[in-house]
């Protein structure tokens, strides 16, 4: 069926928590109570969308995003803190980063206080599945795509922006730090294509890439550029840094690489700690040269990078207590989760009136 605005079930209003093992909780889908859905016709703009419970869609075969895959998303979290405020983490830099996906594929897009306005229903209306303090966030998963009939031609007819929420935990739990391949064959992104922004078609390509290193005991795969084959670019969907003596360095943003949100804040917090910090081009021989390696995103935060192979040789890094990723992480972490001031601007309070 087609989601249909409702009142909010009872579930919503009393409890304080869903009936989850949050020590238990892992990066994954859980269905959660309710979610927003925006619909805007071709030529128009989008208006105020409606909460709904949770459901299926109805959606045309013929619908853009399933034939020519006309589609983006999002990822942010919601976070409890300990004295029971609700905030989130730079939603308008989400807004704004949908917004130029929306451009490069074509498609009308909220404005950042509508987008920030649905984030906040969405966490409000799910509200007793926000984890306990330490124990997680809710992550959001902002949909915008084209639902539309076409065949061939344009324009698209409809477009629909949808926001739905699941309570996560890490999603590297290994401490230890990863253990990467570093991919010589399969390339993610190409000059021109839709590398920069968080287009849907930009993942399930390299999944095979996944599985295979996953067969091999390897963490994640970190993928070269198209155009030589000899510089590092990113993970699977998280942004990469090295550190060495003390310069930190990230690859440039050439059309290829995801503006990370954590990656901004990450360039941000390494230069106040006194770092000089670099966006360029990093070819493979000096990321295998570095002391450190660390990788960022909504979901990793900051997480340490143990080693890397390619092609058959492994590389090892500091690792553990006392790297920079580990300050980087708890910072951040701190920012996030209001145990300390945010003296930065990034954090967003709820109003649960």
């Amino acid at each position: 069926m087609a989601p249909s605005a409702q009142p909010l079930p009872p579930s919503v209003s009393d409890e304080k928590y869903a009936n989850v093992k949050w020590e238990e909780l892992g990066f994954g889908f859980v269905r959660t109570d309710n979610m927003y859905v925006a619909k805007c016709s071709f030529g128009e703009s989008f208006q105020e969308g409606k909460i709904v419970p949770y459901a299926d869609f109805e959606i045309s075969p013929c619908s853009s995003v399933l034939n020519y895959g006309q589609g983006l998303y999002e990822g942010l979290k919601a976070y409890r803190t300990e004295d029971d405020r609700i905030i989130l983490f730079r939603p308008d830099q989400n807004g704004l980063r949908l917004q130029a996906g929306a451009d490069r594929l074509c498609m009308p897009y909220p404005s950042v206080e509508q987008f920030v306005s649905a984030i906040k229903q969405v966490v409000l209306a799910n509200k007793k599945w926000i984890p306990p303090p330490g124990k997680g966030a809710l992550y959001l998963r902002p949909l915008l795509f084209g639902s539309g009939p076409i065949l061939g031609s344009l324009p698209v007819p409809e477009f629909n922006f949808t926001v739905f929420a699941c309570p996560v935990g890490r999603y590297h739990k290994d401490n230890s730090g990863l253990n990467l391949k570093i991919e010589d064959k399969v390339r993610r992104a190409f000059s021109s294509g839709t590398g920069g922004v968080k287009s849907i078609t930009n993942y399930s390509p390299v999944w095979i890439t996944m599985i295979e290193a996953k067969k091999q005991g390897f963490s994640d795969v970190l993928f070269l550029d198209a155009a030589t084959g000899k510089n590092v670019e990113e993970l699977f969907a998280a942004n990469v840094f090295i550190v060495k003596g003390n310069v930190v360095t990230t690859p440039e943003l050439s059309g290829t690489i995801l503006a990370g949100i954590t990656r901004k804040c990450v360039i941000e917090l390494a230069s106040d700690f006194g770092y000089k910090v670099e966006e360029r081009v990093v070819p493979v021989e000096d990321l295998i040269d570095a002391e450190e390696v660390f990788c960022t995103g909504t979901a990793a935060i900051v997480t340490n990078i143990a080693s890397v192979t390619f092609k058959d040789k492994k590389t090892e890094f500091k690792n553990g207590e006392g790297t920079l990723a580990s300050k980087l992480f708890k910072t951040l972490v701190d920012i996030q989760t209001g145990r300390v001031e945010d003296t930065k601007g990034w954090t967003v309070e709820i109003d649960q009136c």
